[in-house]
């Protein structure tokens, strides 16, 4: 069983998040695939089965933990990695069905690799949450460290994050000493994102904050539209995000969000992908 190893946000191999593509997943069942996650110890992992259309595929993501219903850094290498293996080289575009929804990518030929960009489709505003000393403790930090001109917000564009604005410099000091799983749940969210707006760079960790993630599409979906709706973002004008410097793997994220501050219809992420090279597991889970 064969797969393509791609770092995905990234101008160059040994950069950006990586990611192990299965381009031909069919047969395999969700504890499989899990397993096959967590023996290759990348953030995600992502399995696609080929469908009737061309060009379109059925696409299943899983972390080290669970299956996800959306994620955005493996769509993009995904995409990529098909383009690697299709005859035309010409830009493609490729259509994920995915649990809840299907997306879309347009990807093209760059220099030394490929660029990618994912519609995330329209964003939800869930509501704005006060900020507060208990909020800034689950990240190690003061409450006078949360920028006060901006709200807390919960958005999605697939998945449910808590919108941290923070200060200028602060985003260095930030940890997640506690699980914070119960916290965000209370207020309906699924994961949280720190946002310096000044550097227009992100920090986001597993919610035990044991693994700090490098380059994290969905959560980039999320600033796109909250900057749509708060900083003055204009509609289709893309900016770049940066994240994954603390973690040694400086990645940038390109972001447009479309459409009004009250009704945000589609928030694009995209960025470079390079490849990095092929493996194959030959001894797959029991089934």
């Amino acid at each position: 069983m064969s797969y393509l190893h791609v770092d995905v946000f990234a101008p160059h191999a040994y950069a950006g998040n990586s990611l192990p593509v299965f381009l031909d997943g069919a047969g395999l069942n969700a504890d499989q695939m899990q397993a096959i996650t967590r023996e290759l110890r990348h953030f995600e992992a992502i399995f696609l089965e080929a469908e009737a259309d061309a060009g379109t595929y059925r696409a299943r993501v899983f972390d080290l933990v669970e299956e996800l219903p959306f994620a955005g850094h493996p769509i993009i290498g995904a995409a990529a990695a098909l383009h690697e293996t299709a005859e035309r080289k010409e830009d493609q575009q490729w259509t994920f069905n995915l649990a809840d929804r299907s997306v879309t990518v347009v990807t093209q030929r760059t220099g030394s690799g490929y660029f990618g960009m994912l519609d995330q489709g329209p964003a939800q505003v869930f509501g704005e949450m006060a900020a507060s000393d208990e909020i800034a403790a689950a990240f190690g930090l003061n409450f006078a460290d949360l920028d006060p001109t901006l709200p807390l917000a919960i958005i999605s564009t697939g998945l449910r994050y808590l919108i941290v604005p923070v200060r200028p410099q602060v985003l260095a000091r930030a940890r997640i000493r506690a699980d914070i799983s119960g916290l965000l749940a209370a207020m309906g969210a699924q994961f949280a994102v720190l946002f310096d707006r000044a550097a227009c760079e992100i920090r986001h960790w597993n919610n035990d904050g044991i693994l700090e993630d490098i380059a994290t599409g969905s959560a980039a979906g999320t600033i796109g539209a909250y900057c749509l709706r708060y900083c003055g973002a204009r509609s289709g004008e893309a900016f770049t995000l940066n994240q994954g410097r603390f973690a040694g793997r400086p990645s940038e994220l390109i972001v447009a969000p479309h459409g009004t501050p009250d009704n945000i219809n589609s928030v694009k992420v995209g960025g470079e992908v390079a490849i990095v090279g092929h493996g194959a597991i030959v001894a797959p889970p029991h089934a």
